[in-house]
């Protein structure tokens, strides 16, 4: 109930994200009618059809978003020729083509002759708005859409989209009996009836016209000033009590909604919408006594062991596990990894089994061999289990990067951590459950870990600037013009001065699902940002060969505020598909202009994360 009263609040809160916009005028086209046959059959239809579509496409894979398509083309030419036969109602008498026709026909039927609603009409009206709505995509949305894809098809998912819709729908309704207030007093005052009249189709025909320039998932879903994903992230935070450490939630797009289903292809971003990657606090000392939390999955379904061969329930049993989820190129999963070796390191011999379960965020981080690297770069040696098809990822019903499971030597999950932080108290857990399973050696020291380069704890006091995806699926705050083209190659232009956390493109560039890919022979990416610490996923192009860059901050080069992938006068360049750290600033974590210039085409870059 809980979790269906936040999706709830979600939708009521997206009367204020300016991605409402361009349906408010199909809402308020109804406004003089009577709400109960009219508004209500409207913003119903509009509801159900947005939850059936979003919960097929959750579940569905890649087809139900390339059906919707169709879908959008199609209601939006029903929508604008509603729209011309309110702009002129004698239209259908004075030309005889069957499309202004039916126009008319449609017209009649949603208001009949004698001027009552007709509720079957408008409820068509409602269904051809729910498959034109594309709401900006905040914490709220993406925890759900998360949910439907990592865990199937269920009754719990689409309940909490059809919750999101009916909030959506309840905050919209009491705008169009306001509405419906405000047109009776003009036409009552100024006899302006035909005149509103006139003005609601032409405002139907602007929100078909900035649907069908992708305005509403584009240049709209950027508009920070209105939105609502930082009310739903402080709603998000009060009902489940604020934690502590930074964890990075999983948000599931088309294409990696069809590989949780097919086993193959990731990507990341709410089905359809223009989302904001959501970043989530979780964590919290360890309590005095652990408690039992159920028992522990198995570890089935790894596409691959590294370090290891497959290790089994059986055969674990008797050890005190940690299974921590991660990814080579999530930023705090890398800062933890120092203290996850560390204990595997330290207790090994005293009965610690500790699995690393890597599930990928970008389509790379699938590649066999690139996890193998990383391995090797990173120096892990203990078990890693490639979990490709997310089959374990979904058995413990995770749902962060990185996420650690403490489990007894009974296989029961005794206590969990979400992100970074929270050492101390997770390494005297692993204490207590050595002890508990029989060890006299255990040392009740803590581990002292000295991290350096990108690994070296974030500076979190002073980060004013959160984790930015440049792929169109998740991506927020693109300031540069034109408004993000999906995967079409578009000359872009940056402007001169951006505001704190815009970014922008300059050069020829194809926006991808989850990446922006050079297609010119030189470009740049700029962003105003507010951390010590700058990182950027990026990988060369398909041939392999190395992309070489150019760093500026403030139009400088770095010089002692470099990051450790970059030398002082900020050149470097990309060889391998990871995070590279572009900036550590020196001497505090000012307000920056960043700039990086790729010398060599090619080179697709996937999110900014911040320390």
């Amino acid at each position: 109930m809980l979790l269906i009263l936040l999706a709830y609040l979600g939708g009521v809160l997206t009367i204020v994200s300016p991605c409402i916009l361009p349906v408010l005028p199909f809402v308020f086209a109804r406004a003089d009618q009577p709400f109960a046959k009219s508004g209500l059959p409207l913003l119903a239809g509009m509801a159900l059809t947005f939850a059936l579509v979003a919960s097929l496409a959750a579940v569905g894979g890649g087809w139900v978003v390339a059906a919707n398509e169709y879908g959008r083309w199609l209601a939006l030419a029903m929508v604008a020729v509603f729209a011309l036969t309110l702009l002129w109602p004698g239209l259908s008498e004075r030309l005889t083509r069957p499309l202004v026709a039916a126009g008319s026909r449609l017209s009649e039927r949603a208001q009949g002759t004698d001027g009552g609603a007709r509720p079957g009409a408008s409820l068509l009206l409602g269904v051809a708005t729910g498959l034109l709505w594309a709401p900006c995509a905040g914490p709220i949305l993406g925890l759900i859409l998360t949910g439907a894809a990592l865990q199937g098809a269920n009754t719990g998912s689409s309940l909490l989209l059809l919750a999101y819709a009916a909030g959506a729908a309840t905050s919209m309704a009491a705008a169009l009996l306001l509405g419906g207030k405000v047109f009776a007093a003009l036409k009552r005052s100024l006899g302006a009836g035909e005149w509103v009249r006139r003005g609601l189709g032409a405002a139907m025909l602007a929100g078909v016209g900035a649907i069908a320039l992708g305005l509403d998932t584009g240049v709209l879903a950027q508009v920070s000033t209105a939105s609502a994903g930082g009310l739903e992230q402080r709603l998000v935070d009060r009902l489940s009590g604020k934690p502590e450490g930074g964890a990075m939630a999983m948000q599931a797009g088309p294409a990696m909604m069809a590989a949780v289903d097919k086993g193959e292809g990731s990507g990341a971003g709410p089905a359809m919408m223009a989302a904001g990657g959501a970043m989530r606090m979780a964590g919290g000392p360890a309590p005095a006594a652990l408690p039992d939390e159920g028992l522990a999955p198995a570890l089935d379904g790894a596409t691959d062991w590294l370090n290891s061969t497959p290790l089994t329930a059986e055969q674990l049993r008797g050890k005190v596990v940690l299974v921590d989820f991660w990814t080579y190129s999530c930023i705090n999963c890398l800062r933890t990894l120092p203290y996850v070796k560390a204990w595997a390191e330290k207790y090994r011999d005293q009965g610690l089994v500790v699995v690393g379960v890597h599930a990928p965020e970008f389509a790379f981080e699938r590649k066999l061999s690139n996890v193998e690297k990383a391995i090797k770069d990173l120096g892990i040696g203990y078990p890693v289990a490639v979990d490709n098809g997310y089959k374990i990822w979904r058995a413990f019903n995770n749902q962060y990067w990185p996420a650690h499971y403490f489990i007894d030597a009974r296989g029961r999950i005794r206590h969990h951590h979400f992100g970074e932080g929270g050492y101390a108290e997770s390494e005297r857990v692993i204490q207590q459950l050595l002890q508990e399973a029989g060890s006299k050696q255990v040392d009740q020291g803590l581990i002292d870990v000295q991290a350096k380069g990108v690994q070296q704890a974030a500076d979190m006091a002073a980060v004013r600037s959160h984790e930015t995806y440049l792929g169109y699926e998740r991506a927020e705050q693109f300031a540069s013009t034109p408004a993000a083209v999906r995967n079409q190659p578009t000359a872009y232009a940056t402007p001169e001065r951006l505001p704190l956390n815009a970014w922008g493109l300059s050069g020829q560039w194809t926006v991808g699902p989850e990446s922006a890919t050079l297609d010119g022979a030189t470009g740049r990416i700029t962003y105003r940002f507010q951390a010590r610490d700058l990182h950027l996923v990026l990988g060369p192009g398909s041939d392999g060969r190395p992309v070489r860059f150019k760093v500026l901050i403030d139009g400088k080069a770095p010089g002692a505020s470099r990051g450790m992938d970059v030398a002082a006068d900020g050149s470097g360049s990309v060889t391998e598909q990871r995070l590279y750290q572009l900036v550590r600033q020196d001497g505090g974590a000012a307000e920056r202009t960043f700039s990086i210039e790729f010398l060599d085409p090619g080179i697709s870059a996937y999110a900014f994360t911040f320390g």
